[in-house]
């Protein structure tokens, strides 16, 4: 029976050997340039996978409660705009107000009552007007809005709507009566304004404080998103410069593999020619 057998020496097979080594190395070091990463799956360093791939787990969560911080800013703004809108109109119906008590004229008091109540309407379609994203924190039946921070919801913010329209709830402003004819029916007026003017500036106030937090805690989630992607890249990417330098020198030690393998295989066939 015939034999198929190839015997290698030594020399050949620990040649073999080292460029299989070599031609490993060399895949790994080309798949880390091209990927960016030195560790690519579970397989390259478990640990550190699953540690990266939690940290940008909680980055991509913390993201998505960005967005939804962001949406909360803007709703309050739009909220503050809004009550901005209505302390012009507020103001301007005071200086109407005034206007009618300083003059004695019935007709006069008369258009500048039908002008005060055309204000009061603006400022409840101004109200009704001021939500964004479908939330209105000014209107005659405010919304509430509440924002999470983290994952969990287990810290969050509840913004309280408030209620910045003429009506009972709000700022307590009554159309004109008797069309400013006497002088108890424009100091009514002026008292129910000068209470709304100060409604407005705590409604403002309160928006503003709320808006403060948001942003403090929107520039906090931006770092802490920041903080857990380059821990996630400090487990995981490749140092370009270091796998380059690596490469070029497994590449050199293939080579020189290579040549080391022909030698042997040539000083193998010199002998061999010896028994020819």
């Amino acid at each position: 029976m015939a034999n198929n057998t190839i015997n290698l020496s030594a020399g050949v097979r620990n040649n073999l050997l080292s460029l299989q080594r070599t031609s490993s190395l060399i895949g790994v070091a080309q798949t880390r340039l091209s990927t960016g990463l030195k560790v690519n799956s579970a397989l390259d360093n478990a640990s550190a996978f699953f540690t990266s791939k939690a940290l940008t787990n909680r980055a991509n969560d913390l993201e998505g409660l960005k967005s939804d911080i962001e949406l909360a800013i803007n709703t309050i703004e739009a909220g503050i705009n809004g009550i901005d809108g209505i302390t012009e109109l507020v103001e301007q119906a005071k200086g109407l107000a005034n206007n009618a008590k300083a003059t004695g004229d019935t007709s006069e008091q008369s258009s500048l009552a039908a002008q005060f109540d055309e204000l009061l309407n603006q400022i409840n379609d101004l109200s009704n007007d001021s939500s964004f994203n479908g939330t209105n924190l000014i209107q005659a039946t405010p919304d509430d809005l509440d924002v999470d921070f983290n994952e969990a919801g287990t810290s969050d913010l509840t913004i309280t709507g408030l209620d910045s329209s003429t009506g009972a709830n709000g700022l307590n402003i009554a159309a004109s009566t008797n069309d400013f004819g006497d002088a108890a029916a424009i100091t009514t007026a002026l008292t129910e304004l000068n209470s709304a003017l100060v409604t407005l500036r705590s409604n403002a106030a309160t928006l503003g404080s709320n808006n403060t937090v948001l942003q403090t805690r929107l520039s906090f989630t931006d770092d802490l998103v920041g903080t857990l992607e380059d821990g996630a890249g400090n487990l995981t990417l490749a140092d370009l410069n270091e796998e380059s330098a690596n490469l070029l020198a497994l590449q050199t030690r293939e080579q020189l593999g290579i040549n080391s393998l022909s030698l042997a295989a040539q000083s193998e066939r010199s002998i061999l020619a010896l028994f020819g």
